[in-house]
């Protein structure tokens, strides 16, 4: 199809506001490292909560999103809603610890926390095992949604599509560092919400769909609805329930939902101003994420089985985009080509602001381990604040090159995602333990990496080789849990614990609280008062009253647009007691605890 000159201007106004904002933060950026991947972490909770929920609204996540609702209804959403319950935890329980901790990335978190030559293995590896090999996987999936989008509206070959966001994200993230991706991120989530939400209303009026009525009525939409499995069906309600709600949110680490917090969205808490600012940040990216994004993408995916009702009919519909690429994913793109003049342009630059604000953070974050966690620690330590935001810059090209390289081989967003929960499978708790208890050590994390990952490639690439029964995915990620467990355990009680000092050094500068930490309080000199004592219990259950207010947000919009006015009044009532009952434990908490670490 082609874009009229309407489009076109809206597409490279677009292009000119994120690199004049690039341009424009590049002013303070270039001063030191601390300004270049923190911002000087004096940034507000509200930016800082938008730039997250940017980074997640990604140019694959209506992809995924329309996959997932081809193949598994609605209520197949659950795979990463369920990731609500770590967001939650983390705003209530990490935020405030990981900005009180006072490192500049959660890697430095190793060496504060561990000690020794194990602490610095673990920091050095990772460095380079998620800054570089982890987060060019993610970056190599947004890059292909982008190239289906491209694919399907304009007609662009993969490389040509590669090439050019490239180009363009690396020029702004490369000279704005994190201040320059936090505020092209905010215009970036406003084009992409607009264009989400006007491209949902076009195409469920289109004459091909009828309205929301005639959509919900037929017949192979109806059967997909349900926001909850059915619970009659353990073959439907165990893997898209049961499993992500009991069990995954909590023991799979995975980008963005990393029980515990980390990874950007750690980088983000440490870039705030101060505690409260990391708290509501984390608060906002949540709310923002969970229950305001999901539906424009959910209506779109429904529409999409009502005129491309299998794979034949959108290769049918689209002859000039490559075999390997067509699938359920590719419907996203395919309903946006109905999309009349304009609104077309605008939705492009929307989806382009949601692929570049991903790609720009994850080179940020990425490159912020490159140079501050692996060559400013062991390879240059005298390295001048000049040279290594030259590093930084360097590396941002080099990882955007990497991942252009490797989108060119996938070929699906839910391949890939369901790759990274299998590799994260089982690693989760240790970083939600390690908070909390003494004897979690550096042994314990390399342990659990080493299994998590070697267990993954085994399940998917060896497991059939053997002639072993078949497994479906959450057999896998379930297994893959189970085994990763016993191996950092083991690991745990088979290794000294980390040196009493170190311990005593990151409890009073983390000021954690907690039974874990009874034998190292023990040795103290003197008291340390965490500022929460027995506080833990209530933090919990602000983190599950906020979970249920969401997630009761979510379903009121969707029984809203059902037409079911019933369970829509429900659900808000629901909601609405769950808001009042988070601020009465939020006037309980006490948001500011004694000083301590001032980073």
């Amino acid at each position: 199809m082609q874009l009229t000159s309407l489009d076109w201007i809206i597409v490279f106004a677009f292009f000119a506001i994120t690199l004049g904002i690039g341009l424009w933060a590049s002013r303070d950026s270039g001063k030191s490292t601390s300004e270049f991947f923190l911002s000087g972490r004096n940034m507000p909770w509200w930016l800082l909560g938008v730039s997250m929920v940017a980074t997640t609204f990604s140019a694959d996540t209506p992809n995924l999103v329309t996959d997932i609702v081809r193949k598994q209804g609605v209520a197949g959403n659950w795979a990463w809603w369920a990731f609500l319950l770590t967001g939650m935890l983390t705003v209530f329980v990490y935020a405030r610890l990981w900005r009180r901790s006072g490192v500049l990335t959660d890697l430095e978190f190793y060496e504060l926390r561990y000690a020794g030559a194990p602490a610095r293995f673990l920091r050095q590896f990772r460095a380079i095992y998620l800054g570089v090999f982890f987060n060019v996987m993610i970056m190599a999936t947004v890059c292909l949604a982008g190239i289906k989008i491209a694919g399907v509206l304009l007609d662009i070959d993969p490389v040509t599509t590669v090439v050019m966001v490239s180009v363009v994200t690396v020029i702004y993230s490369a000279l704005g560092g994190l201040k320059g991706v936090i505020l092209t991120d905010f215009v970036q989530f406003i084009f992409a919400m607009v264009g989400a939400i006007w491209a949902a209303y076009v195409i469920v009026n289109l004459p091909e769909v009828g309205g929301l009525d005639e959509l919900f009525a037929h017949a192979e939409v109806s059967e997909r609805l349900d926001l909850l499995p059915d619970f009659t069906n353990p073959e439907m309600y165990v893997p898209l329930f049961v499993v992500p709600i009991a069990v995954q949110w909590w023991s799979v680490w995975y980008p963005g939902a990393e029980p515990g917090g980390g990874g950007y969205v750690a980088q983000r808490m440490l870039a705030a101003k101060g505690e409260n600012h990391a708290v509501g940040a984390t608060l906002l990216f949540n709310v923002f994420h969970y229950a305001l994004r999901p539906w424009p993408w959910i209506l779109i995916a429904l529409c999409s089985i009502v005129v491309f009702p299998d794979l034949d009919s959108i290769a049918a519909a689209f002859p000039n985009v490559a075999k390997k690429v067509i699938n359920d994913d590719l419907a996203y793109p395919a309903m946006l080509s109905y999309l009349p003049t304009g609104l077309l342009g605008l939705v492009i630059a929307s989806l382009i602001a949601a692929l570049m604000s991903t790609l720009s953070t994850h080179l940020n974050w990425g490159s912020s381990y490159v140079v501050h966690d692996w060559y400013h620690r062991f390879i240059d330590p005298e390295a001048s604040e000049d040279r290594l935001v030259l590093i930084g810059r360097i590396s941002t090209v080099v990882l955007m090159v990497l991942a252009a390289f490797f989108a060119l081989a996938l070929s699906n967003a839910l391949q890939a995602f369901n790759i990274l929960l299998q590799i994260g499978a089982g690693t989760g708790l240790i970083f939600i333990l390690r908070w909390f208890w003494w004897r979690i050590n550096a042994y314990t994390e390399i342990a659990g990496m080493f299994v998590s990952f070697v267990v993954a490639l085994f399940l998917e690439f060896g497991w059939d080789d053997l002639g072993l029964p078949a497994l479906l995915d959450y057999q896998k990620l379930l297994l893959g849990i189970g085994l990763t467990t016993v191996g950092w355990l083991a690991a745990t009680f088979a290794t000294r614990p980390t040196d009493i000092a170190t311990l005593q050094n990151f409890y009073t500068t983390t000021r954690p609280g907690g039974p874990g930490w009874k034998p190292v309080v023990t040795t103290l000199p003197q008291p340390i008062s965490t500022g929460h004592d027995g506080q833990l219990p209530l933090r919990i259950l602000a983190m599950l009253v906020g979970a249920i207010a969401i997630y009761s947000l979510l379903f009121a919009t969707g029984f809203y647009l059902y037409g079911e006015w019933t369970n829509a009044i429900t659900a808000g009532v629901v909601a609405a007691a769950g808001i009042g009952g988070l601020l009465l434990i939020w006037n309980n908490l006490n948001p500011s605890p004694p000083a301590g670490r001032t980073p």
